[in-house]
């Protein structure tokens, strides 16, 4: 999957400021992009634009050559589903920490008996299965954080949106994060992240992108 970002600018309806301003970039299946800026850049306004959440003030967002909000309803629910995006504050559902992984699978239409194994070996992958019917009021920041990524992963999208996943997780955790979205990346996920200022260490080969005051500074490959 190919999401293209074409002169895109963007600004929140009671701002005169733009967060975005004339940003052209593609984001691939198969790579992983850090995209690195300083609070209030646009980073979260960015993987919000790119992960088909906002749709741009001006510009063009194409999914595989295809202008994705020219599309009718139907088209553009099944390119979502093959997107991603975590919050930096995640948003789980009520109920367990099982509960939530399955949601997205279920929702997918995969059946119970599938969707119990993918559940129960992503949780395994995490280190949390132990949490597996812990009601997530219960949770940690950082358990909730890594349930948020977990549930993501396991519905396998084309390219994951990740907005500050490392931001709660001390650097055991950080480093078992990134060797799992490494292995997924092997296997021909894309991952975008946003982070400032955060040890990456032992994160696959990456592009690094930085955002100043909405538009792109710099690009490293």
């Amino acid at each position: 999957m190919n999401i293209e970002l074409i002169n895109v600018w963007y600004r929140y309806s009671k701002s005169k400021d733009w967060a975005l301003k004339e940003i052209s970039i593609t984001f691939r299946s198969s790579e992983i992009v850090y995209i690195d800026g300083h609070n209030g850049s646009g980073k979260t306004t960015l993987l919000k634009i790119a992960s088909l959440m906002y749709r741009p003030t001006k510009g063009f967002i194409t999914i595989n050559n295809k202008n994705f909000w020219s599309l009718n309803e139907e088209k553009k629910t099944l390119f979502r589903r093959r997107v991603v995006y975590v919050h930096e504050k995640p948003i789980l559902l009520r109920g367990t920490v099982l509960d939530n992984i399955l949601y997205g699978l279920r929702i997918r239409g995969i059946d119970i008996e599938e969707a119990l194994d993918i559940s129960l070996n992503i949780l395994s992958m995490f280190g949390i299965d132990d949490l597996i019917n812990k009601p997530i009021q219960k949770l940690s920041t950082g358990q909730a954080q890594l349930v948020a990524i977990a549930r993501a992963l396991a519905v396998k999208p084309d390219i994951l949106f990740l907005d500050e996943p490392f931001s709660n997780l001390d650097k055991e955790k950080r480093k078992a994060v990134i060797n799992i979205l490494n292995e997924f990346q092997t296997k021909g996920m894309g991952i975008v992240f946003s982070s400032h200022n955060i040890d990456i260490d032992g994160l696959s080969r990456y592009r690094r992108i930085v955002l100043e005051n909405g538009v792109i500074a710099s690009i490293y490959e």
